[in-house]
């Protein structure tokens, strides 16, 4: 046995040994004998690790598994491995990445849900329980190096400041050693909110000269990588590598999406025919299976707009061209592997899909997809979409495709993302590649499989036990099934023979081959959709013995079947905190409502120059109220320019700045409409007080208001805003003060000329417009926020 498999390395650290025996006086004494000290290594024959977790990709898109999205890397690696074809998701991207990163289920780390809905019930609070550290954390604590690339969706959004605390954090209690990426659900993937660390930084280029996120995150990793076994040779890594790719928005070159282009003219519903005879030809469904049915919700393509057709084309060669583009990106990481000499030796896992096919897009897809999630798709008329069609998938858009296409691409399975009862949410192409110990080449591997089962399978393969202690805190067992099992056995009993989904009041259970499940909410309706009571769902119950595709409901035949198997999803909801069950929508979206904390407190919020990369969850929520901005400046003789403060960026915010020395106030809905409001007159040299205030109508939500502008409490101006974002603003631009990061939400400034040329004393935001003489003193401005705190 080597020293290093000898290590106890149950608790974790690892305890320091003191070394026990003669301490002699002099160094020089031919007794003094110390042991060499040694860096920690895993035990002998662990292997590297990459895990490639691409986003929003269904079953039947990437080529590798039958699909129209050309992906020769992915084809490459399953002819040189393995491809598991009943391989599970959470049916969500944050709860799907957490329960990889733990070993444990969604609901058991928290993440019953997105963070931006969490909730104080444990199951969906987003806070991660000290008793399940992460597999990174143990990995770097058996002597793994460790490295996250690209999105992060696992910090509660109350810690997403740069105050943070940083627990959540990949580098802050992840495990991860290094992270490059970003924090949220989605971003720009022209131009992206980064972080390295949890220190924000700017893109190292812009769109023109030919930035994109996907080739960035490629180029850290392959740097990383190359530095580390430069450094380290003989120590093993695990490479977390998330890109953003291929979630909405879909951002790709134009060269890209040319080579897609008539490709789609078919529509979605021959679409589905022509991938499911592919994928009987690459055996990655049963030969005797059949094309389950489409639903009344989603409408035919012969039943669509003509008008809008060449439209919903390039939303899907658009969607196509973004996951080619990924594919090759990931190769190149591959290729740095092989080019170093330790692709053998290292294990590869590819999920294509941390969910199914996002059906979040619209019927009609979008041009920005923040108009559906406010509740405004209606603006995006077809006329406003064929005027955009050139511009899909450029830096102008934040676009994504019709529910049709995510239907198509979640061949041969019924439903899309976020509907967890079906295996269309749920199923999720995945490729195991490790030449060195996996025999067959090419294989097939059918056995249920499910994302918690990645982290008792590195372990396995590492020769490192589960930490029964991390950090002095007793751990909970994994909850996953190791995989190895299966490796070299493609006729092995699978071993995964329980597991519970749930998503949304989307729910299922699946139990030796049976599954049962019942949809209960519709994901492409955000606002104002009716929910039946969750004992009122009805249940479907299919034979996967032989009916893999959930093609034929046995409910009505089996009704004793199906109940055992409702009781059973009672006891692995109660077990792994599933209950109680929240189908709420608006409520959730609000903090005070759904119970879990805010970072700012009271109705104001005092900011200083330089203050930004605030994400909407680290300011004072102004949306569906009236609101007052009032800053104390100092400007120049000459005048002053840039941007006071700004949230949210080009598809969507408000901004109150300064252009040819006036003050101005914008707010722009969607990038579809922009209400500007106008000083009279330039601001006087000198310190002076800008205040602008927006009434709001009342009514509901998304309504309008008017504006006027102040400076030192006197008007100088006045506006209207005709209707305003109820929701959410952006889900990866921020708030900044003094300039503006991302994209610009001001029209008279681009990115590089917003900055202000005077000085910002402060800004102070208020909810409620109750300051009636329009003017703050300097004086008391601290004494102020601290009372209204």
């Amino acid at each position: 046995m080597t020293p290093s498999n000898s290590i106890q390395r149950q608790i974790l650290p690892i305890p320091d040994q003191t070394p026990i025996g003669l301490t002699t006086y002099d160094a020089k004494d031919p007794d003094t004998h110390y042991p060499p000290i040694r860096d920690l290594r895993p035990p002998a024959g662990a292997p590297n690790v990459l895990i490639v977790l691409l986003d929003d990709v269904g079953f039947g898109a990437s080529s590798a598994f039958g699909g129209p999205c050309n992906t020769p890397t992915f084809e490459k690696l399953a002819s040189q491995g393995l491809k598991y074809t009943r391989f599970h998701t959470t049916a969500l991207c944050a709860p799907t990445r957490q329960a990889l990163l733990t070993g444990r289920n969604h609901h058991s780390v928290g993440m019953g849900n997105i963070t931006e809905t969490a909730t104080a019930a444990p199951g969906y609070s987003s806070v991660r329980p000290n008793t399940k550290a992460p597999l990174a954390e143990t990995l770097k604590l058996n002597g793994y190096s460790t490295a996250y690339l690209g999105k992060c969706h696992e910090v509660p959004v109350w810690q997403t400041s740069p105050m943070g605390p940083f627990d959540g954090w990949p580098t802050g209690g992840g495990g991860f050693e290094y992270f490059y990426g970003f924090i949220g659900g989605e971003n720009n993937q022209w131009e992206p909110a980064l972080y390295e660390g949890t220190t924000p930084i700017e893109p190292p280029k812009t769109p023109e000269q030919g930035y994109h996120l996907t080739e960035d995150l490629a180029d850290k990793a392959i740097a990383w990588v190359s530095q580390q076994k430069a450094l380290m040779p003989d120590k093993p890594f695990f490479m977390y590598f998330a890109p953003g790719a291929t979630h909405a928005p879909h951002h790709v070159p134009k060269e890209w999406i040319e080579k897609y282009k008539g490709k789609f003219a078919h529509g979605w519903d021959q679409q589905r025919e022509i991938t499911f005879a592919k994928q009987k030809e690459l055996g990655v469904i049963p030969p005797d299976a059949q094309l389950t049915q489409r639903h009344a919700e989603i409408p035919a393509w012969d039943d669509m707009n003509p008008q809008l057709k060449p439209v919903l084309e390039r939303e899907m060669e658009v969607y196509a061209a973004f996951l080619e583009h990924t594919d090759y990106h990931v190769g190149r990481v591959i290729d740095t592997l092989e080019h170093l000499g330790i692709l053998d030796e290292t294990l590869v896992y590819v999920i294509i899909g941390d969910n199914g096919a996002s059906a979040e897009g619209t019927l009609q897809g979008a041009f920005n997809e923040m108009a559906n999630f406010n509740g405004m798709a209606a603006l995006e008329t077809p006329e406003f979409m064929l005027s955009k069609l050139d511009e899909f998938g450029s830096p102008e858009s934040y676009n994504h495709y019709a529910v049709g296409w995510a239907w198509a691409m979640d061949t041969p399975y019924q439903w899309t993302k976020q509907v967890a009862s079906h295996w269309g949410g749920t199923r999720n192409g995945t490729i195991v590649h490790w030449p060195k110990k996996i025999e067959e080449k090419g294989g097939i591997r059918n056995q249920f499989c499910h994302v918690i089962d990645i982290a008792p399978t590195i372990l396995e393969l590492a020769g490192i036990p589960e930490p029964i202690m991390v950090n002095g805190v007793q751990q909970s067992q994994y909850e996953g099934t190791s995989m190895v099992y299966s490796f070299n056995d493609a006729k092995a009993p699978e071993r995964h023979e329980v597991q519970y989904f749930e998503m949304f009041g989307n729910r299922g259970i699946y139990y030796k081959g049976w599954s049962a499940v019942t949809k209960h909410r519709t994901p492409w309706v955000m606002t104002n959709q009716k929910m039946l009571p969750f004992d009122d769902d009805v249940w479907e119950l299919y034979d996967g013995s032989k009916d893999w595709i959930q093609a034929h409901d046995l409910s009505k035949e089996m009704p004793e079947k199906l109940h055992e198997l409702q009781r059973l999803f009672l006891i692995e909801a109660v077990k792994y905190n599933v209950l109680p069950l929240d189908d709420r929508q608006v409520e959730r979206c609000n903090p005070e409502t759904a119970g879990r904390p805010t970072l700012i407190k009271g109705n104001s919020q005092l900011f200083f120059a330089g203050m930004g990369r605030l994400s909407e969850n680290s300011v004072v929520n102004i949306k569906n109220k009236s609101f007052s901005v009032t800053s104390q400046l100092q400007v120049p003789s000459e005048g002053v320019e840039g941007v006071i403060i700004a949230q949210g960026g080009r598809f969507g915010g408000w901004s109150v700045y300064s252009h040819e020395g006036k003050a101005k106030f914008v707010y722009n809905v969607l990038g579809i409409q922009s209400f500007v409001t106008e000083a009279e007159q330039p601001i006087p040299p000198g310190q002076h007080q800008v205040r602008m205030e927006f009434n709001y109508d009342g009514g509901g939500l998304g309504k309008g208001g008017n504006v006027t502008l102040y400076y030192d409490g006197q008007s100088v101006g006045t506006g209207r805003v005709e209707h305003t974002q109820a929701f959410i603003f952006s889900a990866d631009e921020t708030t900044d003060i003094g300039y503006e990061s991302g994209t610009p939400v001001t029209p008279d400034y681009t990115f590089n000329s917003s900055r202000f040329t005077g000085k910002i004393d402060w800004v102070q935001l208020d909810v409620g417009t109750d300051n009636h003489d329009h003017l703050i003193n300097p004086e008391d401005q601290l004494k102020i926020i601290m009372a209204r705190q």
